[in-house]
């Protein structure tokens, strides 16, 4: 392996003045977002408190690798780096990293397909779609996704998308090694507009530094991720001309209303409930009927939530006790909760309380980012869990990797600087007041003014944390013409949140993207 590392010529030369964050973002559970875990699921990754000033410079670590992938050995070029934002006069705004792909002896790349990735949150750097399922090394796992003993390793990744597509992976400020410049407020990104900007800055500015502009241009967000590519695709073509040939959504939220219980809010209830019912059949908890046939399940479950469980809860207290009743047993059938406790749920019960109670009686608590993940909580009473073991069976193992990776194999250095993966240095996220966050009307409106742009959307059936059928519900009702609704297309998995961590839906999400980005009539083949 080769390695050479440069620095620009042109550094901040000023102190970046490093504090540790405040009250994390779980502690405001009105702004939380239905992506990953609270903030408060980990804690804090502060840079060094009382560390000298530094001086920050625009910097990167160019390194040269191999891969292979389909039988075919890929060489490529892993850039891990900062690019400054700055004003039109020049000042400093935010330092941003990212880790790239560029696959070698590539004699047009303005032909060569480029995706931008990031993860969600909102908080959480790259770390999830980098070396879980996109990149050329991955964490090493189990088949079904859990994780190994420490200490952890990274594997050649023969289902990266490298053979198809160049990557850029982006760390939106606040995460990763991205941090504000001096002088200038953290809170100036951390919103649903700011980091749009910011992340749409750092693109541009990408794009310009390696001559890329021409490239077809495909965007890939997980989780908040989600939110922001579907805000993040309109934004940039409507305001700087950026076209996208396609956006990819991994565990899509675009509309927060489906996914938030709040009270005189039924929405999410219906649309949570063939989740419910799929982690029940898993955990054996739905009558023998459905025994092996999840389809079987799924499909009764879809048209009881678009039937007589909507009607239902429509109705509200007008619903009479025996209509209370037969809904009641019905959907007690379908989540595994019993008709008591479903009835003194009042026929809504939240997904917090879904993951306590669906396995009380074994001791054990179901995950919400995978809920074929089980935990134990100190007491089985109570009304929601402690933790998500689904998290915690790959937060050590994703941290470990990311920062031993950076450092040693990519050779990038970040001295007093922590790599943050997951929430630690927000202490909120501006949401619009009064509303619930709703971007499928910016991916509407991006898709009518650029018909060419294509959407692929993968689904987890066992993600409590972005339903699948919420997620179909959105698409329904975004009012897409209908010369515009081929436009999207949709996969599925039997796992959660991070479908890829399973090998074998791994497999599957990598045949269907690849796919995607091929099919594009923009792509010599």
């Amino acid at each position: 392996m080769k390695r050479t590392v440069r620095v620009s010529c042109i550094p901040l030369a000023l102190a970046l003045f490093l504090a540790l964050a405040a009250s994390p973002l779980a502690a405001q559970p009105a702004h939380r977002p239905a992506g990953h875990p609270a903030a408060g699921a980990m804690a804090p990754a502060a840079d060094e408190p009382g560390a000298e000033p530094i001086v920050v410079e625009e910097q990167s670590s160019v390194t040269h690798h191999t891969v292979t992938i389909g039988g075919q050995k890929i060489a490529y070029t892993a850039t891990a780096g900062t690019l400054v934002l700055k004003t039109e006069e020049g000042k400093p705004r935010a330092s941003i990293f990212y880790v790239s792909y560029i696959r070698d002896g590539i004699d047009d790349a303005g032909r060569r397909p480029l995706t931008f990735s990031f993860n969600g949150g909102p908080g959480s750097s790259s770390v999830w779609l980098h070396l879980g399922a996109l990149g050329p090394r991955r964490v090493k796992m189990t088949d079904e996704g859990k994780a190994l003993p420490p200490p952890y390793t990274l594997v050649e990744n023969p289902q990266s998308i490298l053979d198809v597509t160049d990557l850029v992976f982006i760390d939106p400020v606040s995460t990763g090694f991205s941090r504000p410049a001096p002088g200038v407020e953290a809170q100036d990104f951390h919103g649903v507009e700011e980091d749009i900007h910011s992340v749409g800055a750092f693109i541009r500015r990408w794009l310009s530094a390696n001559g890329r502009w021409e490239s077809p241009k495909y965007l890939i967000g997980e989780s908040y991720g989600t939110t922001r590519a579907a805000n993040l695709v309109d934004d940039l073509q409507d305001r700087h001309g950026v076209y996208f040939n396609g956006v990819m959504l991994v565990s899509s939220i675009l509309n927060f209303e489906t996914a938030r219980f709040d009270v005189g809010n039924d929405l999410p209830y219906p649309l949570f409930l063939p989740t419910y019912t799929a982690t029940a059949w898993y955990h054996h908890k739905l009558p023998a009927e459905y025994d092996g046939d999840l389809h079987k399940a799924l499909h009764d479950a879809e048209q009881f939530a678009m039937g007589d469980y909507a009607l239902a809860l429509m109705k509200g207290s007008a619903l009479s006790d025996e209509e209370r009743h037969a809904v009641a047993v019905k959907l007690a059938r379908l989540t595994g909760l019993s008709v008591g406790y479903v009835e003194d749920a009042d026929l809504r019960p939240v997904i917090y309380r879904f993951t306590k109670e669906l396995l009380r009686d074994e001791g054990q608590t179901v995950g919400r980012l995978d809920s074929r993940f089980t935990g134990h909580d100190r007491q089985d009473v109570g009304e929601i869990t402690e933790y998500d073991p689904s998290y915690a069976a790959i937060q050590g193992s994703f941290t470990a990797t990311l920062n031993e990776y950076v450092r040693d194999e990519l050779g990038f250095e970040a001295p007093n600087l922590d790599y943050v993966i997951l929430g630690g240095r927000i202490e909120h996220w501006t949401m619009p007041e009064g509303t619930y966050v709703n971007v499928a009307e910016d991916l509407r409106h991006a898709m009518t003014q650029n018909p060419d742009l294509k959407i692929h959307v993968a689904n987890g059936y066992y993600d409590l944390a972005t339903p699948y059928f919420a997620t179909r519900y959105t698409f329904d009702h975004m009012e897409l013409p209908k010369e515009l609704r081929g436009n999207v297309s949709m996969s599925y998995y039997e796992a959660g949140h991070m479908m890829y961590i399973r090998a074998s839906e791994l497999a599957r999400l990598k045949q269907n993207l690849a796919a995607f980005i091929q099919n594009s009539e923009h792509i010599e083949k």
